[in-house]
């Protein structure tokens, strides 16, 4: 049996040794509080499951305030360096999921946690709440609970399951190093939800809202009211008929709540029972009629050309002067997914057909060609700076699993 992590920081070589549960901790496993018990002190927080699933610890700030008296806060006797486990879970793969309290404060916790206090001059308690973790300590858990409704676990079943740790020094190391990855994790996170916001922000501002025809946020160079037009005004039908491959071929879809477009592989002998499809085009309006009401709605681009669709997913060219990365966020809006829901008549599901006329009719605002540009060049390298953060949260996802799975036994 593997006695060392394959990945371990320069200057520790000694085996990692096999501890019980039982043998790590300074006293038995326990369950909280109930219910509230008084309303002495309503400044204590209340540590529950959901506090279980953030990456690198408890974050008390998000814990919610509750009134305890000072029997039951003394009772919990919640220390910097507990560690909390959920009893149950709908998935037997998701007991005991842990995470660890870092900050002093006045705490109590939920009857649906088990607490673990282990001993400090032996054990980092970052390091024992990340070893929970592990593949060989979880499996003990599953094999060990209980499933009914839910797959449920209790302290004397945890106290028996067993782990491997190495010297408290390279336990504090692996520890830190954990934390620093889920810091960076949340750092790009919390970025790209700022950013995220602000996009969201920006485009009720630099797009006029109801009842104006200009917008609160404009480029220096631009002045004067945009132009109302219908949105038949705007966009020609067109049309690119093929005849439906007897072989294989891919076809295009359209993601509802304006999400995108996406692909897949039809095989040979599961294509429309159809004379002809259409092949798609970049920089066009397309719509399924079949969801219009559900906001299915894009504008193609390069990765989408080629793709084949059915007569249920029109497409339609911009007309001279009207940009295609600009009108992204005018389908976007929200007033238009009303009015494709308004032009969708008929009962529920794929009995509510978009009415393309009605559709057609949409009125919006619209400026200069060179305010177009500018708008959607702007939004353009907004959304790449997003990816850019979404990438950098996946990058340090991946490495951080990979750490997992080459530096613990």
């Amino acid at each position: 049996m593997k006695k060392a992590p394959k990945i371990r920081f320069d200057g520790y070589t000694e085996d990692w040794e096999q501890r019980k549960l039982s043998a790590i901790i300074t006293e038995k496993l326990s369950n909280g509080v109930i219910n509230k018990s008084g309303t002495e002190d309503s400044n204590v927080k209340h540590i529950n499951v959901i506090n279980m699933y953030t990456f690198d610890k408890i974050h008390t700030e998000d814990l919610a305030l509750s009134s305890y008296d000072e029997k039951t806060i003394q009772k919990c006797n919640v220390e910097v360096g507990d560690i909390f486990m959920t009893r149950s879970s709908l998935k037997p793969e998701g007991i005991a999921e842990a995470n660890v309290l870092l900050d002093s404060g006045r705490y109590v916790f939920d009857d649906h946690l088990i607490r673990m206090k282990v001993d400090k001059s032996k054990y980092d308690p970052m390091f024992v709440k990340i070893n929970l973790g592990n593949k060989m300590i979880k499996t003990q858990f599953m094999m060990r609970s209980k499933t009914t409704a839910f797959t449920t676990i209790g302290q004397e079943d945890i106290s028996e399951c067993e782990g491997k740790f190495p010297c408290l020094e390279e336990q504090k190391k692996i520890g830190e190093y954990f934390q620093n990855i889920d810091r960076l994790i949340t750092l790009y996170q919390k970025e790209c939800e700022k950013l995220l916001d602000f996009k969201e922000y920006m485009l009720k501002k630099m797009f006029p809202g109801e009842g104006f025809s200009v917008p609160e946020i404009r480029f220096n160079e631009f002045d004067g009211a945009w132009s109302k037009c219908r949105f038949g005004e705007l966009v020609v039908k067109f049309e690119d008929p093929v005849e439906t491959p007897t072989g294989g071929y891919m076809r295009l879809g359209i993601k509802s709540h304006a999400k995108g477009t996406f692909h897949s592989y039809v095989k040979e002998g599961e294509g429309l029972e159809t004379a002809k499809m259409f092949r798609v085009a970049p920089n066009k309006f397309i719509v399924n009629i079949t969801f219009g009401w559900e906001h299915a709605v894009a504008i193609t681009d390069e990765h989408d050309a080629d793709k084949l669709v059915s007569h249920r997913f029109p497409q339609y060219s911009f007309k001279e002067g009207m940009r295609p990365d600009f009108f992204k966020w005018i389908i976007f809006d929200k007033r238009f997914k009303y009015h494709l829901g308004v032009s969708s008549p008929g009962g529920a599901g794929r009995n509510r057909v978009l009415n393309l006329e009605s559709m057609l009719e949409y009125e919006t605002f619209v400026p200069s060609v060179k305010e177009q540009q500018a708008i959607g060049q702007y939004f353009r390298k907004l959304d790449e700076l997003i990816l850019l953060h979404q990438h950098e949260v996946e990058a340090y996802k991946k490495m951080k699993q990979y750490m997992l799975q080459n530096m613990f036994v």
